[in-house]
């Protein structure tokens, strides 16, 4: 005699009134045990009617004496053949409308990738105006302080030495104005 087993406590009758209440138990119902594993179907695959035969052995003519059930092989071998030239076109439209899709795809990228170019040029050209302007505005400066003396010889090293130390203001974060928990 085998050992009896442990009875599970009865499940209340729960009927679902909605779609929602029905995917709400079932997640309950699989969440009562997690270590449990769950089956995930694979995807079905789709329908296709069967090849045409490679060889007809019973053709039918059109010579008098057929008898009475040969109009239904035959329906039934027009009623094939339809559904699968149905199937051929119906596959051919999707494979079109799938390369239509991939070449929007592809035109909407390059139109992105334009509008991205064209605003990053902006980008640049204001940046660049701004080092342009902050230059003009250092030797006009120097100008004024040094007025006799040639802006000629001094004036490339000057900016280079400027524009290092505008590149390393750029880069230095903002010194905090106060300190915390002091």
């Amino acid at each position: 005699p085998r050992p009896p087993r442990p009875r599970k406590e009865p499940q209340p009758l729960v009927i679902p009134r909605s779609a929602a209440e029905e995917q709400r138990l079932r997640l309950e119902r699989l969440m009562r045990n997690p270590e449990k594993t769950v089956p995930i179907p694979e995807k079905l695959n789709e329908w296709a009617p069967r090849p045409p035969p490679e060889f007809v052995r019973d053709v039918m003519g059109s010579s008098a004496g057929a008898g009475s059930g040969e109009f239904h092989v035959y329906r039934h071998l027009r009623r094939r053949e339809y559904q699968r030239q149905d199937f051929m076109d119906a596959m051919a439209e999707k494979q079109r409308l799938d390369e239509e899709f991939q070449k929007k795809l592809e035109r909407n990228k390059m139109i992105a990738e334009e509008q991205t170019a064209k605003r990053r040029r902006k980008r640049q050209k204001l940046k660049e105006k701004k080092l342009q302007a902050k230059k003009n505005k250092l030797e006009q400066k120097k100008q004024e302080k040094e007025p006799g003396q040639s802006q000629e010889q001094g004036s490339s090293e000057d900016d280079e030495e400027d524009s290092k130390e505008e590149e390393e203001k750029e880069d230095d974060a903002e010194e905090p104005s106060f300190v915390m928990g002091r």
